[in-house]
């Protein structure tokens, strides 16, 4: 069990498969190609016997040669499109060919392997010739005997030469991974001490850095690269469980939702109206976890970096348009007022479906936390290599000390007025994705009861920073 679960094994198994496999392949490619000559050649050799009577055959219109012939190892019969034999040799008299029927018109000789009366292969050509006006063909059989005797010593040699290299594939990766694997064992075992030195320590001790005796050389790379990666899974474990939390409490407040209006109706039976106004809530609170766990996703994607992004041309002003379109009935609803500065045509390349989301996110957030009866500014400029989208609103701002966390997934902004919390949700942290997917940023300035405005920088060039 240890060998099977050690790394040298593993690499050795996985050497000796892909040796095994390049053999088999080589010896099937190999065995195939034999297999190949030596059918044409029995199929050159059928010809060459056929021509000769063929030759006779279309001049002098008795078929008495035929019968007479008796030949070792050689059979002949003349048929008809239909199958039907007009004349065999004379060694076909008690065990016919049985060569078949063939397409009329037939040009070319067809070839087929078939067992004889006796049980014996025999590769039998069928060679088209005219006798007069008809169409006929000379069925030509030899045995294939000895090319199958000379396939199956090449099967026979490739069923013991593949076992013996395997086994000297194995012994040789062996030895050299074993040899290879010699300082990752001992830099393994100074971890594993390491690690059990620490065990009884709290849980900063976990992430002590590693000593590195020789930091140029490859044992000195390795603990180093170590070491690096203790503190990377030390940020990243604090982050996730930062994130997990996050989550759970946003999740949380549509699942209670779901859960109480599920046990109110349920609890007793209601009317029409009822359950339709339940069913709404229900609905509404459904489309939020969609819409949360939609965004899990996506970034779970680009955090993966399998973010895929569509490079095509297009118009970044007529994207931006779009966008504004979308949010333009929630800026209504609020009697708030997009104002466009989008008179500029601005070509560039990217993902229109991406694009039109960045640009979305940013509307609605500007919509969500603006006042009623308020303007919202989107303007669009380009440079000689890069273009700006800028979204400025009049709503409530934020703070100096938040503005480097609000791209941070449910960062929670705390609200001066009401001493009460908003989470800032997922938009802001997938406009960050997308934009940096296309090679772009993000920024943002914001005054306390001022307003913010959020920029998007793309480059125009088609060779964005792909994911």
């Amino acid at each position: 069990m240890m060998a099977a679960r050690s790394l040298r094994f593993r690499m050795m198994t996985l050497f000796c498969g892909v040796v095994g496999v390049l053999l088999a392949g080589s010896y099937l490619g190999f065995y195939e190609l034999v297999r190949h000559q030596v059918h044409q050649q029995l199929d050159r050799q059928l010809v060459e016997a056929s021509e000769p009577l063929i030759a006779d055959l279309e001049t002098d219109r008795d078929l008495g040669d035929v019968r007479q012939l008796n030949l070792p190892n050689q059979f002949f019969e003349v048929v008809r499109p239909s199958g039907q034999v007009l004349a065999r040799s004379a060694n076909l008299t008690s065990q016919p060919l049985d060569s078949g029927p063939f397409q009329p018109g037939l040009t070319q000789p067809v070839f087929r392997t078939l067992r004889g009366g006796d049980g014996r292969r025999l590769r039998l050509a069928l060679i088209p010739f005219r006798r007069g006006a008809e169409g006929l063909a000379l069925a030509v059989a030899v045995p294939t005997r000895a090319s199958d005797r000379v396939l199956a010593t090449l099967r026979s040699m490739g069923f013991l030469i593949l076992p013996l290299s395997l086994l000297v594939t194995a012994m040789v990766s062996g030895w050299y991974v074993g040899k290879s694997l010699a300082p990752v064992a001992a830099l393994t075992e100074r971890v594993a001490e390491t690690t059990e030195r620490l065990t009884g320590g709290d849980s900063g001790d976990l992430w002590r850095p590693l000593p590195v005796p020789a930091p140029l050389d490859e044992l000195g790379r390795l603990a180093g690269a170590f070491n690096r990666l203790f503190e990377k899974i030390h940020s990243v474990v604090g982050q996730m469980r930062q994130f997990v939390s996050d989550a759970a409490h946003e999740l949380r407040t549509p699942l209670s939702i779901l859960q109480g209006e599920t046990e109110l109706v349920l609890s007793e039976a209601r009317g029409p109206e009822e359950y339709r106004k339940a069913l709404e809530v229900i609905e509404e609170e459904l489309k939020k976890l969609n819409r949360i766990v939609e965004s899990l996703f996506t970034l779970a994607i680009a955090d993966a970096g399998q973010l895929r992004l569509a490079r095509e041309p297009l118009y970044l002003n007529e994207v931006l348009e779009e966008a504004c379109s979308m949010a333009t009935p929630l800026a209504r609803a609020k009697g708030i007022v997009i104002e466009r500065g989008l008179q500029q045509e601005v070509a560039g390349w990217g993902d229109e479906i991406a694009l039109r989301q960045i640009f979305f996110i940013f509307l609605d957030n500007a919509v969500k936390y603006s006042p009623a009866s308020s303007h919202i500014r989107v303007r669009l400029t380009a440079s000689d290599a890069t273009a700006q989208a800028e979204f400025e609103d009049e709503g409530i701002g934020i703070a100096a000390e938040h503005l480097p966390h609000i791209f941070e997934r449910f960062y929670r902004v705390a609200q001066v007025e009401n001493n009460d919390t908003r989470s800032g949700g997922l938009g802001l942290a997938i406009a960050q994705a997308l934009a940096r997917a296309h090679g772009g940023h993000v920024q943002c300035r914001s005054q306390r009861g001022v307003g913010s405005v959020f920029m998007v920088s793309l480059p125009l060039g088609p060779n964005f920073t792909k994911p």
